[in-house]
């Protein structure tokens, strides 16, 4: 089996990275049923998904539809949802944060993995943190406790083995501080 030359790995590794950070208000949880899932990825990417008759499915990055996770201006993370698998609500999507935030301690119903994309990500999972930039990858098995610190404009693809949700242990991300603010302090 040949190995990747290590010029292919970065671009490969852009295809996996953090989340699990925000979701949209009204989201379902892992106590929801998957259809509604299945659903919120066809809406979030603004077409049906198109591989459920095993179709090629190709999205340029300037085709994306990006959503805002919360309400916070230009301030506030976005998500593309790249796929959402109709049968086992597999999905793949994009995050991306205009602001360095703090994504506080949560967990998904299934397995998922991260690719950083851009910027350097901290994660703190199982009592180790860990800094993470492009290319990194890291895999998360389901109902593990994880949190993230993310950059300002930071971008990272995230998979998951089945229907995406976000479980908050202690609620969810709080708005950053105002860029004035935080820079008047450093």
């Amino acid at each position: 089996m040949e190995r990747l030359s290590s010029s292919l790995l970065p671009a490969w590794a852009a295809v996996a990275l953090f989340t699990a950070c925000t979701m949209p208000r009204g989201v379902p949880t892992a106590r929801e049923n998957k259809a509604g899932q299945a659903e919120l990825g066809r809406r979030a990417s603004g077409h049906e998904d198109p591989t459920a008759g095993r179709t090629y499915l190709s999205i340029r990055f300037e085709d994306l539809n990006w959503k805002k996770l919360e309400d916070w201006g230009e301030d506030s993370p976005e998500i593309a949802i790249l796929r959402v698998d109709p049968k086992m609500q597999a999905t793949q999507l994009l995050i991306r944060h205009p602001r360095a935030m703090h994504i506080r301690r949560h967990w998904h119903s299934a397995n998922e993995t991260h690719t950083i994309l851009k910027g350097t990500y901290i994660f703190e999972c199982d009592g180790k943190r860990e800094e993470l930039g492009p290319g990194s990858f890291n895999y998360l098995p389901s109902g593990m406790i994880h949190e993230a610190w993310t950059p300002d404009d930071g971008m990272f693809f995230i998979t998951v083995d089945g229907a995406w949700d976000v479980n908050w242990v202690d609620g969810p991300p709080k708005r950053p501080e105002p860029r004035r603010k935080r820079e008047a302090g450093r």
